[in-house]
């Protein structure tokens, strides 16, 4: 066509669609992802900077004589860590990780590494995984993650399980960095499903810190244990919003900067109906904690804000094309930054000088609007037609979903596989519907028994 009209129509086409794209994207930022969530509270975000420096604390040799320690320390008191694991201990099945009891913040703490560039057994950690290899509780999860995940609880459950039963009013943390945060996330739902290992601790007492996460889960996986785990993302960071496999981003990382781009790309082109309703394509876990520190066309950094939510759409889809993307990955960035920001809620608080009871209060209203928003965040799911997602009951059910999560599932000769589906039972509205009927003034009474009944 273009040689019959003399005019280069289709090479016109393509250079403005490509200059349309481009300028879209360049004026994609981070702070677009995150434009409609809620503000945080320091109480909801104040483990946030102590767990990172928790992380941090894995890095060192002798915590008694630390060499890297942040402004501040790491604020550990090494007469409370229970145990250190190190790439020999874990014989490379696991990345290394700390187990410390925190008597002043109530709190027993397992914390993972981030990924070593310099170990061949964390690649392999990210390798064995292919698209839809691994079912876990009707949902995909990464397949080398899960087993990280299972092989720690293994090694720690006896540990853990005396922790849990001598201290019953500390809450169990899981939390960890980059690849620790997939491993971190993965073993609080492995850890859920397998309570009757910890003497059948209280779910409420579990809850996950993933920092920088990775997507290791599918969608309705991601949505449902958002009561459970939470995902801290500073700006631009290119991992959670990176839908390509983790294994083929560091097959590429000498020419990450490409890779990225034209996954961008590809991924721009792909409706957003089409990726929620792939239920292999994996999600950055649980609730969602944005840290936002740049303004679009600004340079340096300004206050940090933090937003949050349980968003179903909109979780952070698109690659943000940003000379930041990598640092803002970096562990030591995300601890000054959280702690930037939590400062800041902090002394916003105090200038308004709010009472403790009205803090109390604070509380109580905020854990009601993140059971709200999580409900909310479930039936979006379903209303999105994702795959496997489903919508709680109003007034409760009879449902299996708790008595499976007390049990574990075997599969693929692993301890920790996929999920086994027992026989569905009625919820109340079923119930209710079968047993009464409405009479002539439109009160409910009981129906009447069938004949032969």
């Amino acid at each position: 066509m273009s040689i019959v009209c003399g005019i280069p129509l289709l090479e016109c086409v393509y250079c403005l669609a490509c200059a349309r794209w481009a300028w879209k994207r360049c004026l994609h930022t981070a702070g677009h992802d995150s434009e409609t969530w809620g503000l945080s509270t320091a109480e909801e975000f104040e483990p946030v900077p102590r767990l990172c420096r928790y992380i941090l604390a894995v890095y060192e040799e002798d915590l008694r004589h630390p060499l890297w320690e942040p402004a501040g320390g790491y604020e550990i008191n090494p007469d409370w860590l229970i145990l250190k694991k190190t790439y020999e201990d874990t014989k490379g099945c696991a990345p290394p990780y700390i187990l410390y009891l925190d008597h002043k913040h109530a709190d027993i703490v397992l914390a993972i590494r981030g990924l070593n560039l310099a170990k061949e057994s964390d690649y392999a950690v990210l390798l064995d995984n292919k698209l839809g290899q691994r079912k876990f509780d009707g949902g995909y999860v990464h397949n080398g993650l899960l087993k990280a995940a299972g092989w720690v609880l293994d090694a720690e459950c006896d540990v853990l399980r005396e922790l849990v039963e001598k201290y019953p009013n500390y809450t169990l943390t899981f939390t960890g960095h980059s690849l620790g945060s997939g491993v971190a996330a993965l073993l609080t739902m492995v850890v859920v499903h397998n309570r009757d290992k910890l003497a059948n601790i209280d779910r409420k007492r579990i809850r996950c810190y993933a920092i920088a996460p990775a997507r290791c889960m599918s969608l309705n996986l991601a949505v449902r244990y958002a009561d459970l785990i939470n995902s801290v993302v500073l700006q631009d960071d290119f991992l959670p919003r990176t839908a390509t496999p983790l294994e083929d981003i560091f097959k590429s990382l000498f020419c990450l900067p490409c890779l990225l781009c034209l996954r961008c790309m590809k991924d721009t082109c792909i409706p957003e109906e089409k990726m929620l309703r792939d239920p292999r394509r994996l999600y950055a876990p649980g609730r969602l904690y944005h840290i936002v520190e740049r303004k679009p066309f600004r340079t340096g950094r300004f206050p940090p804000v933090v937003r949050t939510a349980v968003p179903v759409d909109g979780r952070f889809e698109h690659i943000v094309l940003s000379c930041n993307a990598t640092s803002d990955h970096a562990i030591i960035w995300i601890e000054k930054e959280a702690q930037r920001a939590l400062d800041l809620m902090l002394e916003k608080d105090k200038i308004m000088e709010i009472p403790a009871k009205q803090k109390m209060e604070r509380q109580e209203t905020l854990k009601r609007e993140h059971s709200e928003e999580y409900k909310a965040a479930l039936q979006r799911a379903v209303s999105l037609a994702v795959p496997h997602a489903y919508s709680p009951s109003q007034y409760g059910t009879f449902s299996d979903h708790e008595e499976g999560e007390n049990s574990s599932r075997s599969s693929e000769g692993s301890s920790y596989g996929s999920s086994k589906t027992s026989k569905k039972k009625e919820s109340w509205d079923e119930v209710i519907e079968r047993l009464f009927e409405k009479d002539e003034s439109g009160l409910m009474v009981l129906k009447k028994p069938n004949d032969g009944n």
